[in-house]
């Protein structure tokens, strides 16, 4: 299921942002990107953010702005070797050895300036995971938002084939009279009225309707119906449930459809068919 959160807090000197975000996946996918000083965290988040999200591709990105003056240290080490090599390279060109113009050069040059290494604050980190709890939380609440939206729709959804499913029986009586008519207007094309075999002919035409009957499928899709929305009342966690009910509804519409042999019903089975086709779409973002 999509989702998204977001939370923001100033911790120190540091402003924090946390930003939670997913898309639709079969499995728990989790992509985590924090600030290098916190990597000996990561497996502990992901745990946390696991059993919070379920399931889906989601990605969290923890990341900070300084909003107030941090420490730095000289990098001296590299100061001195920048000065030696330009010192070098001054005394080769005959130029004036001016430390101070050399200093000033080296001291522009990269990383001179650092930020003294960090270790993992244990106050400050208690701060960070409340900060990705908030995100979470209205991560779950967008969630539970469509959630709602989608239920709406697939019990729409659901009442369409129902209704569809309805239609169908008006049809079946007048499909039984055309199959009757038709079969009985192919006996009298082929062969004299008068050696037509009345009792044979009732058993060819009872015969090829118990064919084409559809009452089981009809019976069995109403079961089917009936149990998607029984699942999709009893709370989160049925996606994937979802999902196996709705693979056995198309069973059941297919084989009305290669059974229906009448335009009236195969023109009913094809907007079930549609119908259907939303539903699948939808509950791959039903968790």
């Amino acid at each position: 299921m999509t989702g998204y959160g977001k939370a923001t807090a100033l911790i120190g000197t540091r402003r924090y942002t946390a930003e939670l975000r997913s898309l639709n996946g079969k499995q728990l996918d989790l992509s985590v990107r924090l600030p290098s000083a916190y990597r000996s965290k990561e497996m502990d988040l992901r745990k946390r953010l696991g059993d919070a999200i379920g399931r889906g591709k989601c990605d969290l990105t923890l990341q900070y702005v300084v909003e107030g003056v941090e420490p730095r240290e000289l990098n001296k080490p590299l100061i001195a070797a920048y000065l030696s090599d330009l010192r070098d390279v001054s005394n080769a060109q005959g130029f004036p050895d001016t430390d101070n113009a050399l200093l000033a050069m080296a001291m522009r040059l990269p990383d001179v300036i650092q930020q003294p290494r960090e270790d993992v604050d244990e106050e400050e980190w208690v701060q960070i995971e409340q900060l990705v709890d908030e995100a979470v939380a209205q991560f779950n609440r967008f969630r539970e938002e469509e959630g709602q939206s989608l239920k709406s729709d697939f019990h729409a959804r659901v009442e369409n084939i129902v209704a569809l499913q309805e239609e169908i029986g008006p049809l079946i009586k007048v499909r039984v009279e055309r199959i009757r008519e038709r079969i009985q207007s192919n006996f009298e094309e082929i062969q004299d009225r008068g050696r037509l075999d009345e009792n044979r002919f009732e058993q060819e035409v009872l015969f090829y309707i118990e064919k084409l009957d559809v009452s089981e499928e009809l019976v069995r899709l109403e079961a089917h119906c009936n149990h998607f929305v029984e699942v999709l009342n009893q709370g989160v966690g049925q996606g994937k449930k979802l999902g196996f009910i709705a693979q056995e509804m198309g069973r059941e519409i297919n084989t009305l459809g290669s059974k229906a042999n009448d335009a009236d019903m195969q023109r009913i089975v094809v907007r079930m068919k549609d119908e259907l086709e939303k539903i699948k779409e939808q509950v791959l973002n039903a968790l």
